[in-house]
């Protein structure tokens, strides 16, 4: 084989080699390309999960703004009930007192 012949022949075989690759770069970009449609949908579901996070952190703050006026509410209402309760058993300490008095003046 002659120079010319080996530099023929590295020449094809580089340029075979060349155009493999070339054609197994464009079969890669080809699968792997992503479609508009899919970036458009990707775009719409992430303002939707953007928009269910905001709506989330709007719920947590008013269950917690709800909970804390129960709470509120509640702790009101058992001081309520507590001297509710108080008076009643200061009535109930009274009625007994009077009904003391009454049956010691009617033992009289």
């Amino acid at each position: 084989m002659s120079r010319i012949e080996f530099v023929i022949a590295t020449a094809a075989i580089l340029f075979v080699a060349f155009c493999l690759g070339w054609f197994a770069h464009w079969l890669v970009n080809r699968f792997t390309r992503v479609a508009a449609d899919d970036v458009a949908q990707l775009d719409r579901m992430s303002q939707e999960l953007h928009e269910a996070e905001e709506t989330r952190d709007q719920a947590i703050t008013y269950l917690q703004q709800r909970e804390a006026d129960l709470t509120n509410q509640l702790t009101q209402t058992e001081s309520e009930l507590r001297g509710a309760m108080d008076g009643l058993r200061d009535a109930r300490q009274e009625a007994e007192e009077l009904r003391a008095q009454l049956n010691r003046q009617q033992a009289i």
